[in-house]
């Protein structure tokens, strides 16, 4: 069976390169179709082979692919998938919206249907002017990505947080696999120090356009008990958050594995503010056997087992993180839970799942 993988772009390193790992172990001779690719950004590609769009020769592109998105459903339904048995999209925008020949199946894993046309437009729009602006673009992309969700002939959904997106944006169903979690990582605790836990955690992308992580409520709350906070990760948004931090607040930027199990192993929670489509450092800290603060909604509802592997915050806001950080000073958390817990999520489990919806389909 021929195979061919395609992702929106390969520039970074987050939970969804993680999928396409996981897909690149069942399907190792599949290449990788993609708008934009940056070998420096994205060292973990390069056992793909894989293959950019047009786009590529485009200025700032790499670094700056929202200054083309009228683009990118050019880009993808200029891919030929001529001779291909089975296509599978990794997508929270166009890559799902590829053309298939007749003959060949489509899988399109959807992380998120695109979050700034849909559940996260009026965050990302805010800006009155700058709403009024891009509207005739947004029109324009919301109308394609609407035409391109019915292009796939099986949707997979990341969580049911996103499964219920897909009903209501795109008016289709899906089946529920969730997205491998790198449990791996506990692997690396052996190069760890072991110190006493004395600290929050927070691990995050610290972008601006993933405000809606509420990364901010959690900095309020942890400054107004005096709480010590650290937070891996960078962004553009860092600079901003660093101005609200009080002294308990540290920023400890990029890590590596190690560094990062070392982190997990050592603090006394993970916070968790945001409503996520999944939420993989939940079940990354689960499987140190850490708890989770998280918010009440979205995949933390489905990765959390309250009362026993976390604990659960009503309202996006400082005062209810405030009261959910004083009810955890008096609550025990068995780490074998936690650890039980992440196990559902691991990489093979997701490979098998995934072998067995092909296997039923192609």
């Amino acid at each position: 069976m021929k195979v061919a993988l395609v992702y929106d772009r390969i520039n970074k390193w987050g939970g969804a390169e993680r999928v396409l790992l996981a897909l690149h172990k069942i399907f190792p001779e599949a290449p990788v179709f993609t708008s934009v690719y940056s070998p420096r950004h994205a060292v973990w590609a390069k056992k793909f082979n894989v293959k950019p769009s047009f786009l590529q020769q485009f200025p700032h592109i790499v670094t700056h692919h929202e200054l083309y998105p009228y683009l990118m459903p050019i880009a993808f339904e200029r891919f030929s998938f001529s001779g291909y048995d089975l296509v599978v999209s990794v997508t929270s925008e166009a890559a799902k919206g590829i053309i298939t020949p007749i003959g060949t199946h489509h899988i399109s894993y959807i992380l998120t249907p695109t979050r700034y046309l849909w559940s996260g437009y009026e965050e990302y729009f805010a800006n009155p002017a700058f709403k009024m602006i891009t509207s005739p673009a947004v029109s324009y992309l919301k109308k394609w990505d609407r035409v391109a969700s019915k292009r796939p002939d099986t949707l997979v959904a990341i969580s049911k947080e996103v499964q219920g997106r897909i009903k209501k944006y795109y008016e289709r169903d899906s089946v529920v696999i969730y997205p491998p979690a790198d449990l791996d990582v506990r692997l690396k605790t052996k190069d760890v120090r072991r110190k006493k836990s004395g600290y929050f955690l927070i691990v995050s992308r610290l972008s601006k356009f993933t405000k809606y992580k509420r990364i901010d409520i959690a900095i309020q709350a942890c400054n107004a008990l005096q709480l010590p906070l650290k937070i891996v990760g960078e962004g553009n948004w860092r600079k901003e958050l660093e101005a609200m931090a009080g002294p308990t607040i540290e920023f400890c930027g990029s890590v590596n594995d190690i560094k990062l199990a070392e982190y997990y192993q050592n603090c006394r929670a993970l916070i968790f503010p945001a409503r996520e489509d999944f939420g993989l450092t939940v079940v990354e800290a689960q499987a140190f056997g850490k708890p989770v603060i998280a918010f009440r909604g979205g995949g933390a509802l489905e990765t959390i087992k309250e009362g026993k592997t976390g604990i659960f915050f009503d309202q996006q806001a400082r005062d209810s993180l405030i009261h959910a950080l004083k009810i955890f000073e008096h609550m025990h958390f068995d780490p074998q839970a936690g650890k039980k817990n992440a196990l559902q999520f691991s990489q093979s489990t997701f490979q098998k799942a995934f072998l067995k919806l092909v296997q039923k389909l192609v």
